[in-house]
């Protein structure tokens, strides 16, 4: 039988609540790309580019708060950057 030790208990507590706020955080980054991206396939630049803004927003807060790495998070921003501007419209 394993002998858990109180600061094996408090931590593992934490990492519960770290990773329901990380759950959290990337399910507002995706809803965000989400939302960029059916802007894009329905060729409405306009909208796209203010769910741009918010997406660039909510990725940039992850990458702040160690969700996603620094490089990763400017790839998203890339990417969602590079699909309205490929809008002709």
């Amino acid at each position: 039988m394993w002998l858990i030790s109180n600061q094996q208990r408090r931590e593992f507590k934490l990492l519960l609540v770290r990773t329901e706020r990380n759950k959290s955080i990337r399910s507002k980054v995706k809803t965000a790309i989400k939302k960029v991206d059916s802007a894009v396939a329905a060729n409405d630049k306009k909208l796209a580019q203010e769910n741009l803004k918010n997406a660039i927003v909510e990725i940039t807060k992850a990458a702040s708060k160690g969700v996603y790495h620094k490089n990763n998070a400017s790839r998203k921003v890339a990417r969602l950057s590079k699909a309205v501007d490929s809008i002709n419209a």
